[in-house]
């Protein structure tokens, strides 16, 4: 993990003991993390890796977690639980200020998927979201293998930058996933853009409803068999 200040770190200790006040059992430590994609997993050596904006979590998230990691938890308390995780906004709580952005190189195999994204990202800004999007950068992934797309943003400032879809979906799903994927991602676009939380909740899953897309969460908690890779 990297340094951090001592602020920071007596913020992350004291998420530790929260926890555990809380009720986390069955846990060798907890590390806190900025991975945006799996926020909260544990381990094989039985670490608790968590995202460091749940240190300003309530109780009542907290409590959701340590439910999740408990192995005794029953499977409905522990998919109730896993959707509270889901839905906690850690975009608006990420610290610090956005490091400037390393200029990626695109491969020319990837030139004319971005285009077709582009071209399909107009489309359904027209038809779905007329007047309530700025027209962002769309990045085709090579190395995202574990999500389908993502909506990066300044989490100083919760603006977009740009939205990333794995190519490997689109070769192996085909353009109407890939086209599901994107509006999935153009929907929490519509709430940064239009000044509401970016999460999962009932204000995302109404517009999804309402562009035709199936609300499911593109962000994860890991499962146990399915640990955390490091």
């Amino acid at each position: 993990m990297t340094a951090v200040s001592q602020p920071e770190l007596f913020n992350h200790e004291l998420l530790a003991e929260r926890l555990s006040s809380l009720g986390l059992k069955g846990v060798s430590g907890v590390k806190v993390h900025r991975n945006r994609s799996v926020i909260v997993s544990v381990t094989g050596a039985g670490i608790l890796r968590i995202h460091e904006s749940f240190v300003y979590a309530d109780d009542r998230v907290l409590k959701n977690v340590v439910t999740f990691v408990n192995p005794f938890t029953r499977r409905a308390k522990r998919l109730a639980a896993q959707r509270a995780i889901i839905e906690f906004p850690v975009e608006s709580y990420l610290p610090g200020v956005m490091p400037r952005r390393r200029r990626r190189s695109v491969h020319p195999s990837d030139r004319p998927l971005i285009k077709e994204l582009v071209t399909r990202y107009r489309k359904l800004a027209t038809q779905y979201f007329p007047g309530d999007l700025t027209e962002i950068p769309i990045r085709v992934s090579r190395r995202m293998r574990r999500r389908l797309g993502e909506l990066v943003l300044d989490p100083a400032q919760s603006k977009p930058i740009e939205i990333v879809i794995s190519r490997a979906h689109i070769v192996a799903d085909g353009w109407d996933e890939a086209e599901h994927t994107l509006l999935h991602e153009m929907v929490h676009q519509w709430q940064a853009d239009t000044g509401r939380p970016v999460d999962h909740g009932a204000a995302f899953r109404a517009k999804a409803r309402e562009v035709g897309i199936v609300p499911r969460a593109m962000r994860h908690v890991e499962t146990f068999s399915h640990l955390c890779e490091e």
